[in-house]
């Protein structure tokens, strides 16, 4: 299946601008995930949206609220928060460049291929690509996506780019209360050569299939295992199977169909207490 671009636009530099389209570079099948499963019945766990004392509470009366001093909130209504989200812009302008090594690690947060939306848009493509690895420059600009603001760098990856969303700096916390006690002095001089020597040694090439992660690995041998085993394995009834986003299809025929079998009844003479029968059902339900 053909990835989806989560962005299409306008990659600007001053007066060129060149369609683009944007798609995450990582994939999240490769981790493993689990369910909770209460073991004595074997049926999933699921969780209800609940306020102390009151107990379980319907959905549309919750609202987001933001705590400005201890127990005490300011409460934001759905309309409050979509008055400030900012628009999807379909263009992205370079505004500034630095060198490659100059923006810390620790600003980097997720990365995205940038591809050229057709033909036409590879000529000017491929002068952007070569001149940022040229001049060993990473482009900055900001991109409104989603309702909000996104700091992002653009390098050369490979024959693409690469874009990166960054951290503000208001979401970095300081280092230094954290190195406090740690020492400024200098390593002994002989201790130094000796691990110099070592990551000299060490050091080679970085090649990203090298490294495994065993404990997904692991993890997945074992589910193999018990799959396998018949000792582990609940399944859980049909009438009993939670409702899924998936099921939204074949929920919405069933609806239909009952909404078409009522219509059918109701052309149907009825006797005063067969009619009044389903009122006081769905008040029930209410």
């Amino acid at each position: 299946m053909a990835p989806r671009a989560m962005w299409k636009g306008q990659l600007r530099l001053s007066l060129v601008s060149i369609p683009v389209e944007l798609f995450s570079a990582t994939q999240t099948g490769a981790s493993i995930s689990f369910r909770q499963i209460h073991k004595p019945s074997g049926k999933p766990i699921r969780y209800q949206k609940v306020a102390e004392g009151i107990g379980p509470v319907n959905v549309d009366d919750i609202v987001k609220g933001y705590e400005y001093e201890d127990d005490r909130y300011v409460l934001l209504e759905p309309e409050d928060i979509d008055a400030v989200k900012l628009e999807t812009k379909k263009t992205l302008e370079l505004v500034q460049f630095v060198d490659v090594g100059e923006i810390s690690p620790l600003y980097y947060e997720k990365p995205y291929y940038v591809v050229p939306s057709d033909e036409l848009a590879e000529d000017a493509y491929r002068v952007v690509r070569d001149a940022l690895r040229t001049t060993n420059k990473v482009g900055l600009g900001q991109l409104a996506l989603r309702g909000r603001e996104y700091l992002v760098a653009i390098k050369p990856c490979g024959d693409g780019l690469l874009l990166e969303t960054l951290r503000y700096t208001d979401e970095l916390r300081k280092a230094d209360p954290l190195f406090a006690s740690v020492s400024g002095k200098k390593a002994d001089k002989e201790l130094l050569d000796v691990a110099t020597a070592l990551i000299e040694r060490k050091t080679a090439a970085f090649n990203a299939e090298a490294f495994k992660d065993n404990y997904a690995t692991a993890l997945r041998e074992l589910v193999k295992r018990k799959v396998k085993g018949k000792s582990a394995r609940v399944e859980i009834e049909e009438g009993e199977r939670p409702q899924r986003r998936g099921d939204n299809v074949v929920d919405l025929m069933a609806a239909l169909k009952k909404s078409l079998e009522g219509s059918e009844e109701k052309k149907k003479p009825a006797t005063k207490a067969q009619s009044s029968s389903p009122r006081r059902g769905r008040r029930k339900s209410a």
